[in-house]
Protein backbone atom coordinates (compact mmCIF):
# COMPACT_ATOMS: atom_id res chain seq x y z
CA UNK A 1 0.00 0.00 0.00
CA UNK A 2 1.48 3.37 -0.94
CA UNK A 3 1.49 6.43 1.27
CA UNK A 4 -0.77 8.15 -1.25
CA UNK A 5 -3.40 5.48 -0.92
CA UNK A 6 -3.08 5.54 2.85
CA UNK A 7 -3.50 9.31 2.99
CA UNK A 8 -6.54 9.13 0.80
CA UNK A 9 -8.01 6.43 2.97
CA UNK A 10 -7.32 8.55 6.06
CA UNK A 11 -9.03 11.59 4.59
CA UNK A 12 -12.02 9.52 3.58
CA UNK A 13 -12.29 8.02 7.07
CA UNK A 14 -12.00 11.42 8.76
CA UNK A 15 -15.02 12.56 6.76
CA UNK A 16 -17.10 9.64 8.02
CA UNK A 17 -18.75 10.96 11.20
CA UNK A 18 -20.24 7.60 12.15
CA UNK A 19 -16.96 5.73 12.60
CA UNK A 20 -17.00 5.97 16.40
CA UNK A 21 -20.60 4.77 16.55
CA UNK A 22 -19.60 1.92 14.24
CA UNK A 23 -16.81 1.10 16.69
CA UNK A 24 -19.38 0.90 19.48
CA UNK A 25 -21.19 -1.81 17.51
CA UNK A 26 -17.96 -3.71 16.88
CA UNK A 27 -17.05 -3.81 20.55
CA UNK A 28 -20.43 -5.39 21.30
CA UNK A 29 -19.21 -8.43 19.36
CA UNK A 30 -16.04 -8.45 21.43
CA UNK A 31 -18.15 -8.19 24.58
CA UNK A 32 -20.21 -11.16 23.39
CA UNK A 33 -17.15 -13.41 23.09
CA UNK A 34 -15.44 -12.15 26.27
CA UNK A 35 -18.50 -12.63 28.45
CA UNK A 36 -19.01 -16.16 27.13
CA UNK A 37 -15.40 -17.09 27.87
CA UNK A 38 -15.52 -15.90 31.49
CA UNK A 39 -18.92 -17.25 32.53
CA UNK A 40 -17.87 -20.79 31.61
CA UNK A 41 -15.24 -20.81 34.35
CA UNK A 42 -17.79 -19.77 36.96
CA UNK A 43 -20.36 -22.25 35.73
CA UNK A 44 -17.93 -25.19 35.67
CA UNK A 45 -18.65 -26.39 39.24
CA UNK A 46 -22.40 -26.37 38.49
CA UNK A 47 -21.92 -28.11 35.15
CA UNK A 48 -19.82 -30.75 36.95
CA UNK A 49 -22.56 -31.30 39.51
CA UNK A 50 -25.39 -31.49 36.99
CA UNK A 51 -23.86 -33.22 33.95
CA UNK A 52 -21.26 -35.24 35.91
CA UNK A 53 -18.52 -35.09 33.25
CA UNK A 54 -15.29 -37.02 33.71
CA UNK A 55 -12.08 -35.05 34.20
CA UNK A 56 -11.24 -35.45 30.51
CA UNK A 57 -14.75 -34.37 29.44
CA UNK A 58 -14.47 -31.32 31.69
CA UNK A 59 -11.25 -30.29 29.94
CA UNK A 60 -12.94 -30.81 26.56
CA UNK A 61 -15.83 -28.60 27.63
CA UNK A 62 -13.26 -25.96 28.53
CA UNK A 63 -11.06 -26.15 25.47
CA UNK A 64 -13.01 -27.56 22.49
CA UNK A 65 -14.25 -24.02 21.73
CA UNK A 66 -10.65 -22.88 21.39
CA UNK A 67 -9.71 -25.95 19.34
CA UNK A 68 -12.38 -25.27 16.73
CA UNK A 69 -11.99 -21.52 16.66
CA UNK A 70 -8.21 -21.81 16.29
CA UNK A 71 -8.66 -24.11 13.32
CA UNK A 72 -11.17 -21.84 11.56
CA UNK A 73 -10.02 -18.28 12.32
CA UNK A 74 -7.68 -17.93 9.34
CA UNK A 75 -10.32 -19.38 7.04
CA UNK A 76 -13.06 -17.10 8.40
CA UNK A 77 -10.82 -14.03 8.33
CA UNK A 78 -10.06 -14.74 4.68
CA UNK A 79 -13.74 -15.42 3.97
CA UNK A 80 -14.62 -12.01 5.45
CA UNK A 81 -12.07 -10.37 3.15
CA UNK A 82 -13.91 -11.98 0.25
CA UNK A 83 -17.65 -11.89 1.01
CA UNK A 84 -17.66 -8.81 3.22
CA UNK A 85 -16.62 -8.39 6.86
CA UNK A 86 -19.89 -6.77 7.90
CA UNK A 87 -21.94 -9.57 6.37
CA UNK A 88 -19.85 -12.27 8.03
CA UNK A 89 -19.93 -10.47 11.39
CA UNK A 90 -23.73 -10.18 11.39
CA UNK A 91 -24.28 -13.79 10.28
CA UNK A 92 -21.80 -15.00 12.89
CA UNK A 93 -23.47 -12.94 15.61
CA UNK A 94 -26.88 -14.48 14.91
CA UNK A 95 -25.36 -17.97 14.91
CA UNK A 96 -23.45 -17.26 18.13
CA UNK A 97 -26.64 -16.22 19.89
CA UNK A 98 -28.67 -19.20 18.69
CA UNK A 99 -25.97 -21.75 19.54
CA UNK A 100 -25.68 -20.19 23.00
CA UNK A 101 -29.22 -21.52 23.58
CA UNK A 102 -27.97 -25.02 22.75
CA UNK A 103 -25.18 -24.55 25.31
CA UNK A 104 -27.71 -23.44 27.92
CA UNK A 105 -29.92 -26.50 27.51
CA UNK A 106 -27.23 -29.17 27.02
CA UNK A 107 -28.28 -32.22 29.03
CA UNK A 108 -25.21 -34.45 28.73
CA UNK A 109 -21.43 -33.87 28.73
CA UNK A 110 -21.28 -35.04 25.10
CA UNK A 111 -23.95 -32.56 24.00
CA UNK A 112 -22.20 -29.79 25.90
CA UNK A 113 -18.94 -30.54 24.11
CA UNK A 114 -20.72 -30.48 20.72
CA UNK A 115 -22.44 -27.20 21.63
CA UNK A 116 -19.12 -25.61 22.60
CA UNK A 117 -17.59 -26.81 19.32
CA UNK A 118 -20.42 -25.27 17.29
CA UNK A 119 -20.03 -22.06 19.26
CA UNK A 120 -16.39 -22.08 18.16
CA UNK A 121 -17.49 -22.16 14.52
CA UNK A 122 -19.66 -19.09 15.09
CA UNK A 123 -17.05 -17.37 17.23
CA UNK A 124 -14.45 -17.74 14.49
CA UNK A 125 -16.43 -15.27 12.38
CA UNK A 126 -16.52 -12.50 15.00
CA UNK A 127 -13.08 -11.46 16.21
CA UNK A 128 -11.21 -11.21 12.86
CA UNK A 129 -14.10 -9.24 11.41
CA UNK A 130 -14.08 -6.70 14.26
CA UNK A 131 -10.34 -6.01 14.05
CA UNK A 132 -10.38 -5.90 10.24
CA UNK A 133 -13.25 -3.39 10.24
CA UNK A 134 -11.33 -1.24 12.75
CA UNK A 135 -8.34 -1.29 10.39
CA UNK A 136 -10.54 -0.03 7.58
CA UNK A 137 -12.50 2.46 9.69
CA UNK A 138 -9.46 4.15 11.25
CA UNK A 139 -6.56 4.89 8.92
CA UNK A 140 -5.14 7.62 11.13
CA UNK A 141 -2.54 5.84 13.32
CA UNK A 142 -3.41 7.65 16.54
CA UNK A 143 -7.15 7.17 16.07
CA UNK A 144 -6.55 3.53 15.25
CA UNK A 145 -4.47 3.06 18.42
CA UNK A 146 -7.28 4.54 20.50
CA UNK A 147 -9.87 2.41 18.69
CA UNK A 148 -7.82 -0.75 19.32
CA UNK A 149 -7.41 0.31 22.93
CA UNK A 150 -11.20 0.63 23.26
CA UNK A 151 -11.58 -2.75 21.52
CA UNK A 152 -9.18 -4.37 23.97
CA UNK A 153 -10.65 -2.55 26.96
CA UNK A 154 -14.11 -3.83 26.04
CA UNK A 155 -12.80 -7.38 25.95
CA UNK A 156 -11.39 -6.77 29.41
CA UNK A 157 -14.66 -5.20 30.56
CA UNK A 158 -16.35 -8.38 29.35
CA UNK A 159 -14.15 -10.37 31.69
CA UNK A 160 -15.47 -8.16 34.49
CA UNK A 161 -19.11 -8.13 33.40
CA UNK A 162 -19.12 -11.87 32.74
CA UNK A 163 -18.22 -13.08 36.25
CA UNK A 164 -20.40 -10.51 38.02
CA UNK A 165 -23.49 -11.04 35.87
CA UNK A 166 -22.78 -14.75 35.67
CA UNK A 167 -22.35 -14.96 39.44
CA UNK A 168 -25.66 -13.19 39.98
CA UNK A 169 -27.43 -15.55 37.56
CA UNK A 170 -25.84 -18.65 39.11
CA UNK A 171 -27.05 -17.64 42.54
CA UNK A 172 -30.63 -17.13 41.33
CA UNK A 173 -31.10 -19.42 38.30
CA UNK A 174 -29.71 -22.64 36.79
CA UNK A 175 -26.28 -22.73 35.18
CA UNK A 176 -27.63 -22.57 31.63
CA UNK A 177 -28.79 -19.00 32.23
CA UNK A 178 -25.19 -17.74 31.96
CA UNK A 179 -25.19 -18.57 28.25
CA UNK A 180 -28.52 -16.88 27.58
CA UNK A 181 -27.07 -13.44 28.40
CA UNK A 182 -25.53 -13.58 24.90
CA UNK A 183 -28.97 -13.18 23.31
CA UNK A 184 -29.74 -9.51 24.13
CA UNK A 185 -26.18 -8.47 23.21
CA UNK A 186 -26.48 -10.32 19.91
CA UNK A 187 -29.84 -8.71 19.19
CA UNK A 188 -28.54 -5.16 19.75
CA UNK A 189 -25.41 -5.87 17.70
CA UNK A 190 -27.37 -7.12 14.70
CA UNK A 191 -30.12 -4.50 14.75
CA UNK A 192 -27.75 -1.56 15.16
CA UNK A 193 -24.92 -3.03 13.07
CA UNK A 194 -27.14 -3.33 10.00
CA UNK A 195 -27.56 0.46 10.07
CA UNK A 196 -24.16 1.71 11.23
CA UNK A 197 -21.44 -0.65 9.99
CA UNK A 198 -19.98 0.03 6.55
CA UNK A 199 -19.24 -2.98 4.39
CA UNK A 200 -15.57 -3.76 3.83
CA UNK A 201 -13.94 -6.39 1.62
CA UNK A 202 -10.96 -7.07 -0.61
CA UNK A 203 -11.85 -5.63 -4.05
CA UNK A 204 -9.94 -8.45 -5.81
CA UNK A 205 -10.28 -11.40 -3.43
CA UNK A 206 -9.91 -14.38 -5.70
CA UNK A 207 -11.53 -17.76 -4.93
CA UNK A 208 -11.88 -19.15 -1.40
CA UNK A 209 -9.78 -22.31 -1.48
CA UNK A 210 -11.70 -25.06 0.34
CA UNK A 211 -8.70 -27.38 0.35
CA UNK A 212 -6.76 -24.79 2.33
CA UNK A 213 -9.70 -24.46 4.74
CA UNK A 214 -9.69 -28.20 5.42
CA UNK A 215 -5.89 -28.34 5.79
CA UNK A 216 -5.95 -25.43 8.23
CA UNK A 217 -8.69 -26.99 10.36
CA UNK A 218 -7.17 -30.49 10.39
CA UNK A 219 -3.71 -29.11 11.07
CA UNK A 220 -4.63 -26.89 13.99
CA UNK A 221 -7.00 -29.36 15.65
CA UNK A 222 -4.56 -32.25 15.13
CA UNK A 223 -1.61 -30.41 16.68
CA UNK A 224 -3.58 -29.11 19.66
CA UNK A 225 -5.33 -32.44 20.28
CA UNK A 226 -2.04 -34.32 20.09
CA UNK A 227 -0.40 -32.00 22.62
CA UNK A 228 -3.43 -32.21 24.89
CA UNK A 229 -3.48 -36.02 24.84
CA UNK A 230 0.29 -36.26 25.35
CA UNK A 231 0.10 -33.90 28.31
CA UNK A 232 -2.76 -35.89 29.85
CA UNK A 233 -1.75 -39.50 29.11
CA UNK A 234 1.81 -39.42 27.82
CA UNK A 235 3.00 -40.00 24.24
CA UNK A 236 0.34 -42.55 23.34
CA UNK A 237 -0.14 -43.84 19.80
CA UNK A 238 -3.31 -41.73 19.48
CA UNK A 239 -1.55 -38.55 20.62
CA UNK A 240 1.44 -39.08 18.33
CA UNK A 241 -0.80 -39.93 15.36
CA UNK A 242 -2.94 -36.81 15.89
CA UNK A 243 0.13 -34.60 16.22
CA UNK A 244 1.75 -36.04 13.09
CA UNK A 245 -1.48 -35.67 11.12
CA UNK A 246 -1.73 -32.03 12.23
CA UNK A 247 1.91 -31.31 11.38
CA UNK A 248 1.58 -32.85 7.91
CA UNK A 249 -1.64 -30.90 7.26
CA UNK A 250 -0.08 -27.59 8.34
CA UNK A 251 3.01 -28.29 6.19
CA UNK A 252 0.75 -28.93 3.22
CA UNK A 253 -1.22 -25.78 4.07
CA UNK A 254 1.90 -23.59 4.07
CA UNK A 255 3.20 -25.09 0.81
CA UNK A 256 -0.19 -24.63 -0.83
CA UNK A 257 -0.37 -20.98 0.21
CA UNK A 258 3.00 -20.33 -1.42
CA UNK A 259 1.75 -21.70 -4.76
CA UNK A 260 -1.74 -20.14 -4.92
CA UNK A 261 -2.18 -16.86 -6.79
CA UNK A 262 -4.71 -15.75 -4.15
CA UNK A 263 -3.82 -17.66 -0.97
CA UNK A 264 -6.04 -18.03 2.06
CA UNK A 265 -3.15 -16.57 4.09
CA UNK A 266 -0.29 -14.63 2.52
CA UNK A 267 2.76 -16.26 4.13
CA UNK A 268 4.87 -13.23 3.18
CA UNK A 269 3.34 -11.45 6.16
CA UNK A 270 5.65 -13.46 8.40
CA UNK A 271 8.72 -11.96 6.74
CA UNK A 272 7.92 -8.84 8.75
CA UNK A 273 9.80 -9.30 12.03
CA UNK A 274 7.39 -7.05 13.92
CA UNK A 275 4.36 -9.00 12.68
CA UNK A 276 5.93 -12.36 13.59
CA UNK A 277 7.14 -11.06 16.95
CA UNK A 278 3.73 -9.71 17.90
CA UNK A 279 2.02 -12.97 16.93
CA UNK A 280 4.51 -15.04 18.94
CA UNK A 281 4.15 -12.75 21.97
CA UNK A 282 0.36 -13.15 21.87
CA UNK A 283 0.56 -16.94 21.63
CA UNK A 284 3.02 -17.35 24.52
CA UNK A 285 1.13 -14.87 26.70
CA UNK A 286 -2.21 -16.63 26.42
CA UNK A 287 -0.56 -20.02 26.76
CA UNK A 288 0.91 -18.94 30.08
CA UNK A 289 -2.32 -17.38 31.33
CA UNK A 290 -5.24 -19.47 30.12
CA UNK A 291 -4.68 -22.78 31.86
CA UNK A 292 -4.34 -21.01 35.20
CA UNK A 293 -7.32 -18.69 34.66
CA UNK A 294 -9.53 -21.66 33.73
CA UNK A 295 -9.00 -23.11 37.22
CA UNK A 296 -8.95 -19.87 39.22
CA UNK A 297 -12.73 -19.58 39.48
CA UNK A 298 -12.87 -23.14 40.77
CA UNK A 299 -10.19 -22.29 43.35
CA UNK A 300 -12.15 -19.27 44.60
CA UNK A 301 -15.40 -21.25 44.85
CA UNK A 302 -14.48 -24.82 45.71
CA UNK A 303 -11.30 -24.22 47.73
CA UNK A 304 -12.03 -20.92 49.45
CA UNK A 305 -15.81 -21.38 49.62
CA UNK A 306 -16.83 -18.15 47.88
CA UNK A 307 -20.19 -17.89 46.15
CA UNK A 308 -20.21 -17.42 42.36
CA UNK A 309 -21.02 -13.70 42.60
CA UNK A 310 -18.29 -13.14 45.17
CA UNK A 311 -15.85 -15.10 43.01
CA UNK A 312 -16.78 -12.94 40.03
CA UNK A 313 -16.21 -9.75 42.01
CA UNK A 314 -12.89 -11.14 43.26
CA UNK A 315 -11.65 -11.33 39.66
CA UNK A 316 -12.50 -7.67 38.90
CA UNK A 317 -8.98 -6.24 39.47
CA UNK A 318 -7.68 -8.01 36.36
CA UNK A 319 -10.36 -6.41 34.19
CA UNK A 320 -9.92 -2.96 35.76
CA UNK A 321 -6.17 -3.07 35.17
CA UNK A 322 -6.57 -4.26 31.59
CA UNK A 323 -9.12 -1.54 30.73
CA UNK A 324 -6.92 1.24 32.09
CA UNK A 325 -3.75 -0.07 30.46
CA UNK A 326 -5.45 -0.79 27.13
CA UNK A 327 -6.69 2.78 26.79
CA UNK A 328 -3.26 4.20 27.64
CA UNK A 329 -1.14 1.71 25.70
CA UNK A 330 -0.91 3.64 22.42
CA UNK A 331 0.17 6.87 24.14
CA UNK A 332 2.72 5.10 26.34
CA UNK A 333 4.17 3.15 23.38
CA UNK A 334 4.67 6.37 21.41
CA UNK A 335 6.33 8.09 24.35
CA UNK A 336 8.69 5.19 25.06
CA UNK A 337 8.77 2.31 22.58
CA UNK A 338 6.62 -0.56 21.37
CA UNK A 339 9.02 -3.19 22.62
CA UNK A 340 9.38 -1.58 26.03
CA UNK A 341 5.62 -1.54 26.56
CA UNK A 342 5.02 -5.06 25.19
CA UNK A 343 8.00 -6.68 26.91
CA UNK A 344 7.35 -4.80 30.14
CA UNK A 345 3.71 -5.86 30.15
CA UNK A 346 4.62 -9.50 29.61
CA UNK A 347 7.28 -9.41 32.33
CA UNK A 348 4.72 -7.93 34.75
CA UNK A 349 2.33 -10.80 34.05
CA UNK A 350 5.14 -13.31 34.54
CA UNK A 351 6.12 -11.85 37.91
CA UNK A 352 2.47 -11.71 39.03
CA UNK A 353 2.00 -15.37 38.14
CA UNK A 354 5.15 -16.10 40.09
CA UNK A 355 3.53 -14.69 43.24
CA UNK A 356 0.60 -17.08 42.76
CA UNK A 357 2.95 -19.99 43.44
CA UNK A 358 2.49 -18.92 47.09
CA UNK A 359 -1.22 -19.83 47.04
CA UNK A 360 -2.60 -22.03 49.78
CA UNK A 361 -6.13 -22.94 50.82
CA UNK A 362 -6.18 -19.99 53.23
CA UNK A 363 -4.38 -17.35 51.14
CA UNK A 364 -5.77 -13.88 51.86
CA UNK A 365 -7.41 -11.86 49.11
CA UNK A 366 -4.82 -9.02 49.01
CA UNK A 367 -2.24 -11.34 47.40
CA UNK A 368 -4.76 -12.73 44.91
CA UNK A 369 -6.30 -9.34 44.07
CA UNK A 370 -2.91 -7.65 43.76
CA UNK A 371 -1.61 -10.35 41.43
CA UNK A 372 -4.76 -10.13 39.28
CA UNK A 373 -4.43 -6.34 39.03
CA UNK A 374 -0.83 -6.62 37.80
CA UNK A 375 -1.84 -9.36 35.35
CA UNK A 376 -4.57 -7.10 33.98
CA UNK A 377 -2.27 -4.09 33.55
CA UNK A 378 0.40 -6.19 31.85
CA UNK A 379 -2.09 -7.84 29.51
CA UNK A 380 -3.74 -4.52 28.65
CA UNK A 381 -0.43 -3.00 27.59
CA UNK A 382 0.89 -6.07 25.75
CA UNK A 383 -2.21 -7.11 23.82
CA UNK A 384 -3.17 -3.62 22.70
CA UNK A 385 0.30 -2.82 21.38
CA UNK A 386 0.76 -6.17 19.62
CA UNK A 387 -2.67 -5.91 17.99
CA UNK A 388 -1.75 -2.42 16.74
CA UNK A 389 1.57 -3.68 15.35
CA UNK A 390 -0.14 -6.56 13.54
CA UNK A 391 -2.79 -4.34 11.94
CA UNK A 392 -0.23 -1.67 11.02
CA UNK A 393 1.91 -4.25 9.22
CA UNK A 394 -0.52 -5.07 6.42
CA UNK A 395 -2.41 -3.30 3.64
CA UNK A 396 -6.15 -2.79 4.06
CA UNK A 397 -7.19 -5.61 1.74
CA UNK A 398 -5.37 -8.16 3.93
CA UNK A 399 -6.72 -6.84 7.22
CA UNK A 400 -9.02 -9.79 7.75
CA UNK A 401 -6.31 -12.38 7.20
CA UNK A 402 -3.86 -10.53 9.45
CA UNK A 403 -6.47 -10.11 12.18
CA UNK A 404 -7.24 -13.81 11.90
CA UNK A 405 -3.56 -14.67 12.44
CA UNK A 406 -3.60 -12.53 15.58
CA UNK A 407 -6.75 -14.19 16.87
CA UNK A 408 -5.47 -17.64 15.89
CA UNK A 409 -2.40 -17.07 18.06
CA UNK A 410 -4.72 -16.03 20.89
CA UNK A 411 -7.03 -19.03 20.57
CA UNK A 412 -4.22 -21.50 19.90
CA UNK A 413 -2.48 -20.20 23.02
CA UNK A 414 -5.72 -20.64 24.97
CA UNK A 415 -6.18 -24.19 23.73
CA UNK A 416 -2.57 -25.12 24.44
CA UNK A 417 -2.65 -23.40 27.82
CA UNK A 418 -5.74 -25.28 28.95
CA UNK A 419 -4.39 -28.51 27.47
CA UNK A 420 -0.88 -28.26 28.94
CA UNK A 421 -1.28 -26.30 32.18
CA UNK A 422 -4.78 -27.67 32.71
CA UNK A 423 -3.47 -31.19 32.31
CA UNK A 424 -0.74 -30.43 34.84
CA UNK A 425 -3.35 -29.27 37.35
CA UNK A 426 -5.49 -32.33 36.64
CA UNK A 427 -2.51 -34.68 36.79
CA UNK A 428 -1.31 -33.36 40.15
CA UNK A 429 -4.86 -33.34 41.51
CA UNK A 430 -5.79 -36.85 40.42
CA UNK A 431 -2.78 -38.31 42.24
CA UNK A 432 -3.86 -37.37 45.76
CA UNK A 433 -4.28 -40.12 48.33
CA UNK A 434 -7.84 -40.54 49.61
CA UNK A 435 -8.12 -41.00 53.40
CA UNK A 436 -8.22 -44.58 54.68
CA UNK A 437 -11.72 -46.02 54.68
CA UNK A 438 -12.99 -44.03 51.70
CA UNK A 439 -15.25 -46.25 49.55
CA UNK A 440 -13.60 -47.03 46.18
CA UNK A 441 -16.52 -45.56 44.19
CA UNK A 442 -16.32 -42.31 46.16
CA UNK A 443 -12.54 -42.17 45.75
CA UNK A 444 -12.87 -42.67 41.98
CA UNK A 445 -15.43 -39.85 41.72
CA UNK A 446 -13.26 -37.59 43.90
CA UNK A 447 -10.22 -38.15 41.66
CA UNK A 448 -12.15 -37.04 38.54
CA UNK A 449 -12.54 -33.40 39.62
CA UNK A 450 -12.64 -31.19 42.70
CA UNK A 451 -16.36 -30.60 42.16
CA UNK A 452 -16.81 -34.36 42.05
CA UNK A 453 -14.93 -34.72 45.33
CA UNK A 454 -17.15 -32.19 47.09
CA UNK A 455 -20.31 -33.85 45.80
CA UNK A 456 -19.22 -37.47 46.32
CA UNK A 457 -18.04 -36.87 49.90
CA UNK A 458 -21.43 -35.59 51.08
CA UNK A 459 -22.70 -37.74 53.92
CA UNK A 460 -19.45 -39.61 54.52
CA UNK A 461 -18.13 -39.75 58.09
CA UNK A 462 -14.70 -38.61 56.86
CA UNK A 463 -16.03 -36.12 54.32
CA UNK A 464 -13.96 -33.22 55.64
CA UNK A 465 -10.74 -35.23 55.42
CA UNK A 466 -11.47 -36.26 51.82
CA UNK A 467 -12.40 -32.73 50.71
CA UNK A 468 -9.36 -31.25 52.47
CA UNK A 469 -7.04 -33.71 50.73
CA UNK A 470 -8.67 -32.94 47.38
CA UNK A 471 -8.41 -29.19 47.92
CA UNK A 472 -4.77 -29.45 48.93
CA UNK A 473 -3.95 -31.42 45.79
CA UNK A 474 -5.88 -28.94 43.63
CA UNK A 475 -3.91 -26.03 45.10
CA UNK A 476 -0.65 -27.91 44.51
CA UNK A 477 -1.61 -28.28 40.86
CA UNK A 478 -2.47 -24.58 40.52
CA UNK A 479 0.79 -23.41 42.09
CA UNK A 480 2.82 -25.67 39.78
CA UNK A 481 0.87 -24.35 36.75
CA UNK A 482 1.42 -20.78 37.95
CA UNK A 483 5.16 -21.37 38.17
CA UNK A 484 5.31 -22.80 34.66
CA UNK A 485 3.11 -19.98 33.37
CA UNK A 486 5.47 -17.47 34.97
CA UNK A 487 8.46 -18.96 33.14
CA UNK A 488 6.55 -18.92 29.83
CA UNK A 489 5.58 -15.26 30.26
CA UNK A 490 9.11 -14.18 31.15
CA UNK A 491 10.35 -16.01 28.04
CA UNK A 492 7.68 -14.21 25.99
CA UNK A 493 8.94 -10.90 27.41
CA UNK A 494 12.47 -11.62 26.21
CA UNK A 495 11.19 -12.69 22.77
CA UNK A 496 9.12 -9.49 22.46
CA UNK A 497 12.11 -7.34 23.43
CA UNK A 498 14.24 -8.93 20.69
CA UNK A 499 11.67 -9.27 17.91
CA UNK A 500 9.90 -5.92 18.33
CA UNK A 501 13.12 -3.88 18.17
CA UNK A 502 12.59 -0.81 16.01
CA UNK A 503 8.81 -1.23 15.73
CA UNK A 504 6.73 1.94 15.85
CA UNK A 505 2.98 2.52 15.89
CA UNK A 506 3.01 5.50 13.52
CA UNK A 507 1.97 4.56 10.00
CA UNK A 508 1.92 1.21 8.22
CA UNK A 509 4.74 -1.08 7.17
CA UNK A 510 5.15 -1.92 3.52
CA UNK A 511 4.71 -5.57 2.50
CA UNK A 512 6.98 -6.23 -0.45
Amino acid sequence: MTSTVQSAGSAETEKRPGRWLALAVLVLAVLLVAVDATVLGLATPYISEDLKPSGTQLLWIGDVYSFVIAGLLVSMGSLGDRVGRKKLLLIGSVAFGLISVLNAYASTPELMIVARALLGVAGATLMPATLALIRNLFHDPRERSLAIGIWGATASAGTAVGPVVGGFLLEHFWWGSVFLINLPVMAVLVLVGVKLLPESRNPEPGPWDLTSVVLSLVGMVGIVYGIKEAASHGPTLEAVAAGLLGAVALHRFVRRQLTLSTPLLDMRLFRNRGFSGAVLADLLTILGLSGLVFFLSQYLQLVQGRGPLEAGLAELPAAVGAVAAGLAAGTVARRYSVRAVAAGGLAAIGLALGTLTLLSQSTGYPLIGGALLVVGVGAGFAFTVTADVILSSVPNEQAGAASAVSETAYELGAALGIALLGSIVTGVYSGFAAPAGTPPAVADAAHESLGGAVEASAGLPNSEALVDAARSAFVDGITLAAGIGSVVLLAASVAAWVLLRGQKLEGGVEIS
